[in-house]
């Protein structure tokens, strides 16, 4: 884990708790999402490394961000100036978005299939796996070749292997053994 994800954590849950307390949960994310561009900027990423004072960085930052940003994205900003934080917000962008995958119940799901996978299969991998998960399954769907047949299911921690390659290696790892 890096020292910025560390970091990062705090202030995205109390982003993310204001957000929720007043209701703005989608409108904080794009703010962060446009200020973590900024920060990402490589002029800006200079900037942020400087000796420049904290105050006039946090009004460089607002001004780079002008209406994106409402009264209180602005007063994160400041904070985050005062501290030194300003190149952790690409981080606080990302943890903010986890915290609403899990508050809106929803996870991302990548399947890899050996060959392009029909909508009715997609369809029913998404049935499944939201029973099995209880959240709403946005898919991300690849093709693999090498899988030969089968698929591979990554869902957060949980992997679900099912390819005919995986099992032809179980099979010669029991036959080597």
């Amino acid at each position: 884990m890096s020292e910025l994800t560390t970091i990062a954590r705090p202030y995205a849950q109390a982003a993310f708790d204001y957000a929720v307390e007043h209701n703005a949960i989608g409108h904080w994310q794009e703010m962060l999402m446009f200020a973590a561009q900024v920060a990402s900027n490589e002029s800006i990423k200079g900037l942020l490394t400087g000796a420049v004072a904290a105050q006039k960085l946090a009004e460089i930052f607002n001004g780079v961000c002008g209406e994106q940003l409402d009264q209180q994205g602005q007063n994160l900003i400041q904070i985050l100036a005062e501290n030194k934080r300003l190149n952790a917000l690409p981080d606080i962008y990302l943890m903010f978005s986890q915290l609403k995958a899990e508050h809106d119940k929803e996870i991302d799901v990548d399947v890899t299939s050996a060959t392009k996978l029909l909508k009715k299969q997609q369809t029913s991998i998404g049935d499944a796996l939201e029973k099995r998960l209880s959240r709403k399954v946005k898919l991300n769907c690849s093709v693999d070749p090498s899988l030969i047949a089968g698929v591979v299911i990554k869902a957060g921690d949980t992997v679900i292997d099912g390819s005919l390659r995986s099992k032809l290696n179980r099979l010669a790892d029991a036959l080597q053994a």
